[in-house]
């Protein structure tokens, strides 16, 4: 039977109280500019480099929130979880950190170096097929094994509470942006956008940027309703889950509007991101750049941050390496 119960919403005092539970285990990532793609794009870009982040993603901050707010009879059973990888690597990041058992769920199809970084970490992977449904099925079965807490990807109040610190952060290193934009997959980084910005920065206008191959937050936004897809095709791999309740919530509340890129768009983006900036992002973070290069309008004359949210790519399998 579903479960009726209302989902808790985070508010500002979780942030804080997240934002010190959790900083002994992550870093303070930089800001970074570029003059390039200021000129490019006529407004000022500032880079929040999550991808310099411990186990290299954001999510180890929503992971870490989780973990360390355990009580210790929680603790002991471990925690579990399912993603297509770096909430499964940051997951297994915090957990090795607190000395718990992590249990992770990963499509067959996901990147190699997130599988060996989530091994790397401690962490013990059950594969599942590319789609939703299989995800949380078989995600079910280990669940129902292993008694561990599931800390889920993004749908989770203290996941969202911890990625909400990375735009604190933000806010004290770059006055007076006009907004910020992130990529959206199942929208915990934007969620925990949207929840910093709606308490102390409301002037600041939240944008989403999602690939046009897996546009069903997108496709959402213009509903008004979640529109899920099961499994979506994208290089993209960070963002082919859906919105779900509570990111829903933020989205729908905060959001201002959500962009697509194309495959080809997205791929040039990283590729112009690396050469010019010369630091490494997955292809889930060059979507902001190549929504803000393609709605050039929407930015122009605008102090922006643009949230770089991973850098755990297979360098053995560059997407402009393929053909």
């Amino acid at each position: 039977m579903k479960d009726l119960t209302p989902m808790y919403v985070p508010t500002f005092d979780d942030v804080l109280a997240a934002h010190e539970r959790i900083r002994p285990h992550i870093h303070r990532t930089p800001v970074l500019t570029s003059s390039y793609f200021n000129e490019l794009v006529g407004a000022e870009l500032f880079f929040k480099c999550e991808n310099f982040q411990k186990a290299g993603a954001f999510k180890v901050r929503g992971a870490c929130n989780a973990v360390f707010g355990l009580s210790e009879a929680q603790a002991a059973l471990g925690v579990c979880t399912h993603s297509s990888g770096n909430h499964a690597l940051s997951l297994s990041y915090a957990a090795g950190r607190r000395g718990i058992p992590c249990n992770v769920v990963m499509p067959r199809t996901a990147p190699q170096a997130k599988k060996d970084a989530v091994r790397g970490y401690g962490g013990v992977i059950t594969e599942c097929e590319p789609s939703t449904s299989s995800r949380e099925a078989v995600f079910a079965q280990v669940q129902a094994q292993t008694g561990g807490e599931f800390v889920h990807p993004y749908n989770d109040p203290r996941v969202v509470a911890g990625q909400a610190t990375c735009s604190r952060e933000l806010l004290e290193q770059v006055e007076g942006l006009d907004a910020v934009i992130a990529p959206i997959g199942g929208g915990g980084m934007i969620s925990g956008t949207c929840l910093t910005m709606s308490a102390i920065a409301p002037g600041v206008d939240v944008y989403a940027a999602e690939p046009k191959n897996a546009d069903d937050a997108y496709r959402s936004f213009k509903a008004g309703r979640i529109i899920a897809d099961d499994a979506p095709e994208t290089v993209a791999d960070g963002l082919k889950v859906p919105l779900k309740d509570l990111t829903w919530h933020f989205v729908s509340n905060h959001v201002a509007d959500i962009f697509t890129a194309t495959e080809e768009e997205i791929v040039e983006a990283m590729k112009l991101t690396w050469k010019r900036m010369k630091i490494v992002m997955e292809p889930s973070c060059a979507v902001p750049l190549a929504t803000i290069l393609k709605n050039k309008d929407v930015f122009r004359g605008r102090r922006v941050g643009v949230i770089i949210t991973g850098g755990n790519v297979d360098l053995d399998t560059l997407p402009w390496m393929k053909g």
